[in-house]
């Protein structure tokens, strides 16, 4: 088995749970649904690490200055 992650387990765990809660319900949009639960907090996270420095966050999640701007609006995050 390849070795995994704390995060990659802590994720398969999450979505595991998700598909045993749907009770017979058909899922719908998971990708996007998991993006959008990941994506807030990572860039929360970064954006904390380099004191709201968002050049030094998008070079630490390697994107563009712009997307992460983009991003940030998308998600309510306060520049």
């Amino acid at each position: 088995m390849i070795n995994e992650t704390d995060l990659e387990r802590s994720v398969r765990r999450a979505i595991d749970g998700y598909f045993r809660d749907l009770d017979g319900e058909r899922p719908h949009g998971v990708y996007e649904m998991v993006i959008n639960c990941v994506e807030r907090p990572l860039l929360q996270a970064v954006l904390n690490r380099v004191d709201g420095n968002q050049t030094h966050a998008a070079e630490m999640l390697g994107i563009n200055r712009n997307t992460l701007r983009k991003k940030m609006k998308c998600h309510g995050i306060k520049g």
